[in-house]
C-alpha cells in the first residue's frame, strides 16, 4: 500500500490514476471495509491520498447515508481545489448508482445548503446534466436547479452555475436562452454568471 500511495503522491495533474486505484482497491471489499479504510485516508496530508478516500467513499455513498453525511459535511471542508473536484465526482457517483430520479431530492437538499462548496459539488458534479438519466429529459429542471445560484456570493460557485448552463445550451439552446432571458443583468453578479453560460468554451480562462 505505501508503494501504491507513494506513485498516486506524484501525480500532479488529472484523476484518472487515482479514480482507477479506487476502482481496483473496492473490488474485492465489502462497502463496511471499504468505509473503514477510506475514512482515515480524509486526514492525509496529501491531497491525492484523501483523493482516493473520496473516491473510494463516493462508491458505497448510495448505500450509507453516513458515509453521504461526511462527504457533505466534513468533505466539503477540505481546503484543496482538487478535493472539491473529486467531490464533485463523488456526488456524481452517488447519484448514478442511486439512479437520478431518486436522488433528486438530495440533489435539491444540498443546492439548498449555505455552504457553496457543497452546492458546486452538485452543479459540477453533474456536469453535462442532460447526459444524465432523467434529466436528459427534463433539461428545463436542470436549467432551474442549476439557475438557483446565478447570485451566490460565491465567484466559485457563480462560474460552476455559468459553465453548467453553458454546457446545456449546446444541446438546448432554446431552454437555456429562456432562463437567461428573465436575468436582471444590472445584477453584477447575475451578470458575471451570465458571461459564463454565454461565452464560448475555448475564450473561458
Amino acid at each position: 500500500m505505501d508503494e501504491l500511495f507513494a506513485g498516486l503522491m506524484q501525480i500532479t495533474h488529472g484523476f484518472k490514476p487515482i479514480e482507477k486505484a479506487a476502482e481496483s482497491l473496492s473490488a474485492a471489499r465489502s462497502a463496511e471495509e471499504i468505509r473503514t479504510f477510506a475514512l482515515p485516508l480524509l486526514a492525509h496530508q496529501a491531497y491525492q491520498i484523501r483523493s482516493l478516500g473520496i473516491f473510494l467513499l463516493g462508491r458505497i455513498a448510495a448505500r450509507d447515508p453516513e458515509v453521504l453525511r461526511i462527504l457533505r459535511v466534513q468533505v466539503s471542508q477540505d481546503p484543496s481545489w482538487q478535493v472539491q473536484e473529486i467531490l464533485a465526482k463523488a456526488f456524481d457517483q452517488y447519484c448514478r448508482d442511486n439512479g437520478y430520479a431518486r436522488s433528486l431530492g438530495t440533489i435539491v437538499d444540498w443546492l439548498q445548503d449555505p455552504d457553496p462548496r457543497v452546492c458546486r459539488a452538485v452543479t459540477e458534479g453533474l456536469r453535462i446534466w442532460t447526459s444524465r438519466e432523467f434529466f436528459r429529459d427534463r433539461p428545463v429542471v436542470a436549467i432551474r436547479l442549476i439557475a438557483m445560484h446565478r447570485s451566490s456570493e460565491s465567484e466559485y460557485l457563480r462560474k460552476s452555475v455559468g459553465n453548467a448552463l453553458r454546457d446545456i445550451s449546446r444541446s438546448f439552446p432554446e431552454q437555456v436562452a429562456a432562463e437567461l432571458s428573465t436575468w436582471d443583468l444590472s445584477n453584477k453578479r447575475q451578470a458575471f454568471t451570465h458571461r459564463y453560460a454565454t461565452q464560448k468554451k475555448s475564450s473561458n480562462p
